[in-house]
C-alpha cells in the first residue's frame, strides 16, 4: 500500500513553516530563518532518498545520481520528473522545473503592507518583498535536495534561480 499526503495539505504546512520561521521566530534574522527552513528540508531529503533507495543498487557516478533525482525522487515528491537537466561536466548541473508545483500555488498580497494604496514609488518595495517571500519559500526546497543528495554520498551546494517564473532551475554544485 502506498502512502501518500495530500498535496493541499504539504502546501499549508511549507507556507506556515516558512512564515512562522520568517515572520515569528527569527524575524529581525532573515538568515537564521533561511538556515533553519534549509536545514529542516535537509532532514526530509536525507530521509526520503534513504526510503527511495533502499533497494537499489549504490549509484556508479554522480551524474547516474544526479537523474536518479531527476527521475524518481522529483516524481514521488511532486508527481512529474524534472523538465530539463543540464550539466557543465564540472561538477555544475542545473535542474529546471517549468512549473515548479510549489511556485504555482502562491499568492502573495502586495498591497496588505502598503494600506492598499498604489503608488508608483512602492512598486519597488513590493516587487522586492515578493522576491524575498519566494525566496524564502525555496530554501526548503533547495535543502531537500541538499539532503537526498548528501545521503547518495554527493556533497554540494543548491540554489535557486526564479528568473522565469513559475519556472524554477536548482543549480547543484557539487564541492570537490
Amino acid at each position: 500500500m502506498v502512502r501518500e499526503v495530500s498535496e493541499s495539505c504539504l502546501d499549508s504546512v511549507v507556507k506556515e513553516m516558512v512564515s512562522c520561521y520568517c515572520n515569528v521566530f527569527y524575524a529581525d534574522k532573515p538568515d537564521l530563518a533561511a538556515r533553519r527552513i534549509e536545514a529542516i528540508g535537509y532532514q526530509l531529503g536525507f530521509q526520503l532518498s534513504e526510503r527511495y533507495t533502499m533497494e537499489r543498487p549504490p549509484f556508479n557516478d554522480n551524474l547516474e545520481a544526479i537523474k536518479f533525482i531527476c527521475k524518481d525522487f522529483w516524481s514521488n515528491l511532486f508527481k512529474k520528473q524534472i523538465d530539463n537537466l543540464r550539466t557543465n561536466h564540472r561538477g555544475t548541473f542545473v535542474l529546471q522545473d517549468n512549473k515548479f508545483r510549489w511556485l504555482t500555488r502562491m499568492s502573495i498580497d502586495s498591497s496588505a503592507d502598503n494600506g492598499s494604496s498604489v503608488e508608483d514609488n512602492s512598486a519597488p518595495a513590493a516587487e522586492n518583498k515578493t522576491s524575498h517571500a519566494i525566496n524564502m519559500h525555496l530554501y526548503f526546497p533547495c535543502g531537500i535536495l541538499r539532503g537526498a543528495l548528501s545521503n547518495l554520498g554527493i556533497p554540494c551546494a543548491v540554489s535557486a534561480d526564479i528568473s522565469n517564473l513559475p519556472a524554477c532551475s536548482f543549480v547543484i554544485s557539487i564541492k570537490a
